[in-house]
């Protein structure tokens, strides 16, 4: 049996590999449901509402956002730089909902998107026995 450290540091370790990581630490969500929507509230500070696309396909929801490096000032030069730069993106599986009345606001550095479930009654097939 290994301890859990040996576990901890697998897993960290695949994911210093990938990007997963840093999309996850910039791009912070609550995924909850009220009133039959999805609603996903997601941090996005630094970011505006030009930087972020949104895309939902066949239930799955992807969010991407892109912070471009500001033109270089040639005379400066820099003690720190700690802001990250780059694209980010984060998808969930939702599974049946209504795409054509996801409703999206962006406000103080939260993006938050309300998603209507699909009626279950309305697809509901109720087969007759013969």
């Amino acid at each position: 049996m290994l301890p859990m450290k040996f576990y901890d540091d697998m897993f960290d370790s695949l994911l210093d590999d990938s990007d997963l990581r840093n999309d996850m630490r910039m791009m912070k969500s609550d995924i909850y449901e009220k009133d039959n929507n999805y609603v996903v509230e997601m941090d996005l500070p630094g970011f505006k509402k030009e930087d972020i696309k949104i895309e939902c396909n066949r239930g799955n929801l992807i969010v991407t956002a892109e912070k471009k490096h500001e033109d270089e000032d040639k005379n400066k030069k820099y003690l720190r730089r700690e802001r990250s730069y780059g694209k980010y993106s984060r998808s969930f599986y939702l599974g049946d909902i209504d795409e054509e009345r996801i409703n999206a606001e962006f406000h103080h550095g939260t993006l938050r998107i309300t998603i209507p479930k699909k009626d279950e009654h309305k697809n509901t097939k109720y087969i007759d026995i013969k």
